[in-house]
C-alpha cells in the first residue's frame, strides 16, 4: 500500500509542479473533500481500510425507562459527520482528520489505546478499529482526480 502511494506521489510530483498555485489549491480540496466522502462511506459501511468489519462493541448493561425500545447505534456514528471529519488543503498538502477531544477518542480507537469510557471508570482497553486510512479505491480516487483535472 505505501509503495503505491509514494508510486502515485512521484508520478504526480511533476505533473503538480506545472500547475498554478491556484489550481492547485482548488484539486487539493476538490481530492480532499472526496477523500472525506469516502472515509465518511467507509466508517458507515464499519470496515477497516483492509476491507475487515470493525470488532463489535462489547455490551453493557444499561437500564432504560420500562418498556423502552433500544435501538442498536452504529459506532462513530456523530464521528463521521463533517463538523467532525474535517479537510484542510492547501497547495502542497492535504489533511483529512479530527481535531480536538474528538482526535483523541479516534487516536484510541484507531490505534487500540487504552482510555476511560467516562470519568472515574476504570482504564479500558479498546480494540483496534482503523477511522481512517487509504484503501486502494482511495488511490485510484486520487489518481483519477488528478487526471480529470489535468484534462480540463
Amino acid at each position: 500500500m505505501t509503495n503505491r502511494l509514494e508510486t502515485l506521489e512521484d508520478w504526480a510530483a511533476g505533473l503538480l509542479g506545472q500547475l498554478a498555485p491556484a489550481s492547485r489549491n482548488k484539486l487539493a480540496r476538490s481530492i480532499g473533500q472526496a477523500l472525506r466522502r469516502s472515509q465518511q462511506q467507509r466508517i458507515i459501511a464499519q470496515r477497516n481500510p483492509d476491507g475487515s468489519k470493525y470488532v463489535p462493541r462489547k455490551q453493557r448493561n444499561l437500564r432504560g425507562k420500562q418498556g423502552r425500545v433500544k435501538r442498536k447505534v452504529q459506532m462513530f456514528q456523530k464521528l463521521r459527520t463533517t463538523s467532525f471529519l474535517k479537510v484542510h488543503s492547501d497547495g502542497d498538502a492535504i489533511r483529512v482528520g479530527f481535531t480536538g477531544r474528538i482526535a483523541r477518542i479516534a487516536r484510541v480507537h484507531q490505534y487500540g489505546l487504552k482510555d476511560r469510557a467516562e470519568r472515574g471508570a476504570p482504564d479500558v482497553r479498546y480494540e483496534q478499529r482503523e477511522v481512517l486510512g487509504f484503501t486502494e479505491a482511495d488511490l485510484d480516487l486520487i489518481r483519477d482526480g488528478l487526471i480529470a483535472h489535468i484534462s480540463e
